[in-house]
């Protein structure tokens, strides 16, 4: 296990963001629950109000799920162009399965990934990514508020 610290998120979202900038999406969706507090920093980076989030559910834990459920989903009516973000893509399930969801219910919208890591083996590849790796990443949102 690799753990993800707070200082290394801090210049890794301004990485992302220089990364994304030529896209520049009117929209953020962060998939709830990993890709949260990326999507909250990166629209503040970005000075961006069109802030979203979508529920997927996938892995209960280190455990895999069978199917992705899918669920609070945002209206993306006034959408042109989506980022929509995670903190790894791991299986790449997830990813895929809301992409699949939000391109079918709206085809007029331009969708991109990213994430700050993802795994080559992934069903799909981010459009933007900081990092390749094969560890279970513990980012610190997920193990610093543990109660002991």
């Amino acid at each position: 296990m690799v753990y993800y610290p707070y200082e290394k998120f801090v210049g890794d979202v301004k990485q992302l963001v220089k990364l994304t900038q030529d896209y520049n999406p009117d929209t953020i969706i962060g998939i709830a629950r990993g890709g949260w507090t990326l999507a909250h920093a990166y629209a503040s980076a970005t000075d961006n109000r069109q802030l979203m989030s979508i529920n997927s559910i996938l892995y209960e834990g280190d455990q895999r799920g069978k199917v992705c459920d899918i669920f609070n989903v945002p209206e993306l009516g006034k959408a042109k162009r989506v980022i929509l973000l995670d903190d790894i893509i791991d299986s790449g399930q997830t990813v895929k399965d809301v992409l699949n969801y939000l391109k079918n219910h709206f085809p007029k919208v331009e969708f991109k990934t990213a994430s700050i890591y993802y795994k080559k083996t992934a069903l799909i590849q981010p459009d933007f990514a900081l990092y390749e790796t094969n560890e279970w990443i513990e980012f610190f949102w997920e193990k610093d508020y543990l109660l002991d």
